[in-house]
């Protein structure tokens, strides 16, 4: 129990830098340079995706023996899409379709999609003896 509750801590830390990374981008491409919010919600994602996967796999997630680098990889990436339709699904429902200010919805989208990361990386990609 101990081991997972760091694990969810570090998870948490992980996920505060992400997020910051997620809405600065979506913010400076929105709001900022007046970019349609699908396009400027997808590519904060994708940028912080890229530090997720490379901190994620570093302090959160130990490697499966057995699994190569670039199958994590492919995995990580294939449940981060999913994650990233799943948050743009939510962001276009609660901004255009409810008329929530877009960040509002993003805090709503990245609640519920960090859930979704956290039960299927852990799942999936974690070689932890604590699954």
């Amino acid at each position: 129990m101990k081991t997972l509750l760091s694990q969810l801590a570090k998870f948490g830390v992980v996920g505060i830098v992400a997020t910051i990374i997620d809405f600065g981008i979506m913010n400076l491409l929105h709001y900022g340079a007046h970019l349609d919010i699908l396009f400027a919600n997808t590519a904060g994602f994708v940028v912080s995706l890229i530090f997720n996967y490379v901190a994620s796999m570093k302090f959160v997630f130990e490697h499966r023996d057995g699994m190569s680098r670039r199958r994590e990889f492919i995995i990580f990436v294939v449940l981060s899409v999913i994650g990233l339709i799943l948050n743009d699904g939510i962001v276009l429902a609660l901004n255009k379709g409810l008329s929530i200010e877009a960040n509002v919805a993003k805090i709503a989208a990245t609640a519920l999609v960090m859930i979704y990361n956290f039960v299927t990386r852990k799942i999936l990609l974690d070689g932890t003896s604590s699954q």
